[in-house]
């Protein structure tokens, strides 16, 4: 896998965080690049305010870093649906408690991929 995966972070970021709860009301983003199947470099960057075009607002900032794969614990439909249209994979890490133990998780393969499922709010599917 050679790819730049970004993190919901709580602060201070990097592969100890916390995972941030909600992909757009997270405090930053660990971005993790990964080649052959190992992390090579870990940057932090800032959120954007989630007001400067809603919740899409962050999946354009993201593509434009570049990054390929997120991985978050919540998220609404419309930007899930963003993500995919930008072409980055989005990855269920709820169940983690770090930003490395989910990067290691979807190395390895071991992460759901995130579906409707997953959506929080705005959805309104019923069941």
């Amino acid at each position: 896998m050679n790819t730049l995966i970004a993190v919901p972070s709580a602060s201070p970021g990097g592969l100890d965080a916390s995972l941030g709860a909600h992909f757009g009301h997270c405090d930053l983003y660990t971005l993790v690049a990964v080649e052959d199947g190992k992390v090579k470099q870990v940057n932090i960057v800032p959120n954007v305010p989630h007001q400067q075009g809603g919740c899409m607002a962050p999946v354009q900032y993201l593509s434009q870093k570049g990054v390929k794969l997120l991985i978050a614990g919540g998220m609404g439909l419309r930007p899930l649906m963003g993500f995919n249209q930008s072409g980055i994979d989005v990855y269920y890490g709820g169940d983690f408690q770090t930003v490395g133990d989910a990067v290691n998780a979807v190395i390895a393969g071991k992460l759901p991929q995130f579906s409707q499922e997953h959506t929080c709010g705005g959805g309104g599917g019923s069941m």
